[in-house]
């Protein structure tokens, strides 16, 4: 098929956007893939999920099934912990809960003379880390290791900077969109109406962070104060907030 009439097929199944990127990201499309590709962007599949790559902080990454896509308001979670990184020094960062290494992935291609570990409890999510890594070639500067933040049992050293994007969405929110259904629901959804994992860290992450250390944490749209309540309440200082483009509290930085 002709490359116009493969953009209209896709624009009648997706939409114009999700036609653009997946011509502009697959190099063929024949007949069968392209029923393929139509048939699960009526069912409401992510475009992403459908060509298995996400662009994020200007890198290209794969994703699956088993890891949540990398979205634009994480974005604001790396560019906060950029700006407060200096070129001359070698900073030390985990990441907890690393699902495809985007954030320490882009986080380490930016900030000079970095490395980092990033970590999962999900072996598929490991496996799909570390071939992202290993395309970036940045398998020497990073680690990934499975480990469960809520009873680590495999960080044994202390870091310049700790980031997370947790689960932090409550099992009874009602505004998750279509796509977010098709993200692995351990990457999504934490008890205590979202605030598990918040709690979790703030309790264990004092003794992987180095005293001059800072740890940078994405939260979900209304939930700054809670967050901020439950680390200051395991004696942790307060730092700021950042907003998205949106004009929503992204994230929230603390510190020993």
């Amino acid at each position: 098929m002709k490359i116009n009439q493969v953009f209209e097929t896709l624009k009648s199944a997706g939409g114009i956007r999700a036609a653009r990127i997946i011509t502009e990201n697959t190099e063929k499309i024949s007949k069968l893939k392209l029923w393929y590709i139509c048939h699960k962007l009526r069912q409401g599949v992510p475009v992403a999920k459908i060509i298995h790559q996400k662009w994020f902080y200007g890198l290209k990454f794969y994703t699956n099934k088993y890891t949540l896509d990398p979205r634009p308001d994480t974005e604001t979670l790396v560019a906060t912990v950029i700006s407060d990184c200096s070129e001359n020094k070698n900073y030390t960062i985990l990441d907890l809960g690393t699902g495809t290494g985007c954030i320490i992935s882009s986080l380490i291609k930016n900030i000079p003379n970095a490395r980092g570990i990033g970590t999962d409890k999900s072996w598929s999510a490991i496996m799909v880390a570390r071939k992202n890594v290993k395309h970036l070639n940045l398998t020497d500067k990073i680690k990934i290791i499975k480990d469960d933040f809520y009873k680590s049992k495999k960080i044994n050293e202390t870091f310049d900077i700790i980031v997370s994007n947790p689960p932090y969405i409550s099992k009874e929110d009602t505004r998750i969109n279509d796509a977010a259904l098709h993200d692995p629901k351990t990457a999504l959804f934490a008890k205590d109406n979202g605030l598990a994992a918040y709690k979790a860290i703030a309790k264990n992450a004092k003794k992987w962070l180095k005293p001059t250390g800072q740890i940078y944490l994405e939260i979900g749209s209304g939930q700054s104060q809670k967050v901020k309540n439950i680390f200051e309440k395991e004696n942790w200082t307060f730092i700021r907030i950042e907003k998205d483009l949106s004009g929503i509290k992204r994230v929230l930085v603390f510190k020993k």
